[in-house]
């Protein structure tokens, strides 16, 4: 893209992210201001951000229809799938995002997943509430690389 084209709406520059009145959509906060926010909250910006990273890796990988896409999804985002993602994931968190997850795992929760049980609930709880934690910090190598472990092994399983 050329950094003169500013009527891309991706093209982020400083001067864009600094302009007064301008909504704070764009992550990138200390990690302290991030761990900041309650588990759940954490979890519901990590659920949106994960459901957008599979949607995003299962349409490049292949060309598919709206319903394969929309189970495959679902397949890997369900609160099973993610409690499980976990057991790959844990053993590599450090004791930062370890500290994230384990707040996110406790926190107290007011609903319940229909076809989950307590525990992976709560497990997926905490693996969301770290992806919330990591797209909030800016730390997006991270992201991607603990999703990449939590799918290939929840893929090495079937």
């Amino acid at each position: 893209m050329n950094p003169e084209d500013k009527t891309d709406i991706l093209f982020i520059d400083e001067a864009m992210q600094r302009a007064e009145g301008n909504l704070p959509l764009l992550p990138g906060m200390k990690c302290a201001e991030a761990a900041a926010y309650a588990p759940l909250t954490l979890a519901f910006v990590g659920d949106a951000v994960y459901e957008l990273l599979v949607r995003t890796m299962l349409i490049r990988e292949a060309e598919r229809r709206p319903n394969e896409l929309n189970r495959a999804s679902s397949a890997l985002a369900r609160a099973k799938a993610q409690s499980e993602a976990m057991e790959a994931v844990e053993p590599c968190l450090t004791k930062e995002e370890d500290d994230i997850y384990r707040r996110g795992r406790n926190a107290k929760s007011h609903t319940m997943a229909k076809n989950a049980t307590v525990a992976d609930y709560r497990r997926a709880t905490g693996f969301e509430a770290l992806i919330g934690y990591l797209y909030l910090s800016g730390q997006m190598r991270r992201l991607v690389e603990i999703v990449r472990i939590g799918i290939t092994y929840e893929r090495e399983k079937e």
